[in-house]
């Protein structure tokens, strides 16, 4: 009874988000505690379970989403993508510049919000479209989709990667190490196929494009966030023409230039975020080489590691854009957090009731290696039990967050290693991103395409992107 009673429970989370508009938070809530008082647990405990899942995810995760929701918000404040993009752009042609754009995004850029991301790359990408020929919109378009959404799931420090991490109690070294490869590796075979689409006719310009002069800056449909993700803060002015943040009054060349001018180097408005990176990856390649210290353990630790970018962030804005509007970002950053504590937090308390029930012992049985099922067949199940809750709920996040709730309490039982389970329910929450996200209807309007136009560039790309990832995900399941 207990597997119906999950199933119930589950079904119910869905058709809450789906059909009645129920926010995440409280649909998450509502089935953890009907699978608890349904299959025994009693009402106080599963009430104590519900806020002891929830108190055991923070603190694994808790403070590591904080400081990367200030640290992204930070970045997207300095301005630094577009720096990033408009060299790649100088440096390598057009040409290259699909494949160079989804690596960058896919691999340095995931602490920032997608909307975020997708927000100041779009324009940049229409105006780099032209340059690349009859296909060109499709094809930057394209690798947006994939640069965004594979580092989201992947990439330390992507939000949707730390959640599925810390539910599976998968080491953040250990999951940089392995995404910061699967990521790009994937944007890149994702991009080249896709291409090749569009080569042999996949799209169709009268049909899957907007003719319009409007300015791609602006709002989509509804302004919310995309996917799962909160809204970011507002930038405290308008980008100029040259991409720089802040005051741009009237007749203020020389007002703008002089601000260029104060921004930082790129390589130095990328150091808050690589340093971590290079900390975490530092700290985990010591630790599985046998080296013994306390420092470099401090050093290495996610907590640390993202600190430190997030207190070099605080400093540069601080030099660069002035404490008025440092305030306003950290204050938006601080609102955003708890929105994706919340959801991140319920996850737990699901995973938490399904552990507390024997439903962890009977699906053991029944998707074991021991039970027959070898490791290819396990990681196309938590693939397939991510891509259906993404297809019914509509965020990438809740729906990696859901199944990593759901899998954890029997992942000792599955013969597969933990992080190769979170990639593989990584992937299948990427799958067909669709009309019943946000990002969806966002990406539409920026990128100037039609509906036909974003299922082409959008839900078959996270599709293509999701089996692509599937079929490397696999062949490592069998390598480690």
């Amino acid at each position: 009874m207990v597997v119906l009673h999950a199933a119930v429970a589950i079904a119910a989370v869905i058709a809450l988000i789906l059909v009645v508009k129920v926010e995440p938070v409280i649909a998450l809530v509502v089935g953890s505690l009907y699978l608890g008082l349904a299959s025994g647990l009693g009402f106080e405990k599963t009430i104590t379970t519900v806020a002891t899942g929830f108190g055991d995810i923070m603190a694994e995760v808790g403070l590591l989403i904080g400081f990367g929701v200030l640290l992204g918000g930070l970045l997207h404040a300095m301005g630094a993508l577009q720096k990033v993009v408009e060299k790649l752009l100088r440096a390598l042609g057009p040409r290259r510049l699909p494949y160079a754009l989804a690596v960058a995004l896919s691999s340095v850029f995931p602490s920032i919000y997608v909307d975020v991301q997708l927000v100041l790359a779009a324009p940049l990408a229409r105006s780099a479209a032209p340059h690349l020929g009859r296909n060109g919109l499709p094809m930057m378009a394209g690798s947006l989709t994939a640069g965004i959404l594979i580092g989201y799931v992947f990439v330390v420090p992507g939000l949707g990667t730390i959640s599925i991490a810390g539910l599976l109690d998968v080491p953040l070294g250990t999951m940089l190490l392995y995404g910061f490869v699967l990521g790009p590796v994937t944007a890149l075979l994702t991009v080249f196929v896709y291409g090749r689409l569009l080569a042999r006719g996949f799209w169709n310009s009268g049909k899957d494009e907007v003719e319009s002069t409007t300015d791609t800056q602006g709002v989509a449909p509804g302004g919310g966030p995309c996917d799962d993700t909160p809204a970011p803060a507002p930038a405290p002015a308008a980008d100029d023409a040259d991409g720089e943040r802040g005051p741009a009054p009237a007749g203020g060349t020389t007002t703008a230039v002089a601000r260029e001018r104060a921004m930082p180097p790129l390589a130095v408005s990328l150091l808050p975020i690589v340093v971590p990176l290079l900390l975490i990856a530092a700290g985990a390649i010591t630790e599985a080489a046998g080296v013994k210290s306390d420092v470099l353990a401090f050093l290495g630790d996610p907590v640390f590691a993202l600190f430190v970018g997030l207190v070099g962030a605080y400093v540069l804005a601080r030099r660069t854009l002035g404490a008025d509007a440092v305030g306003a970002t950290m204050t938006a950053g601080f609102n955003s957090t708890g929105q994706i504590l919340l959801v991140t937090g319920v996850g737990g308390s699901l995973g938490a009731v399904i552990g507390e029930t024997n439903l962890d012992d009977v699906l053991s049985g029944m998707f074991s290696a021991g039970a027959g099922v070898p490791a290819l067949v396990t990681v196309l199940l938590a693939w397939l039990v991510a891509a259906v809750l993404h297809l019914a709920i509509g965020s990438i996040a809740v729906a990696g967050i859901a199944a990593a709730g759901i899998l954890a309490p029997i992942m000792g039982g599955l013969g597969i290693p933990a992080e190769v389970l979170a990639l593989a329910i990584g992937s299948g929450a990427l799958f067909a991103l669709q009309l019943n996200s946000n990002f969806f209807w966002m990406f539409q309007s920026l990128l100037g395409v039609t509906t036909r136009g974003a299922l082409k560039a959008l839900t078959f790309v996270t599709s293509l992107a999701s089996v692509v990832s599937l079929v490397l995900v696999m062949v490592l399941s069998v390598v480690v």
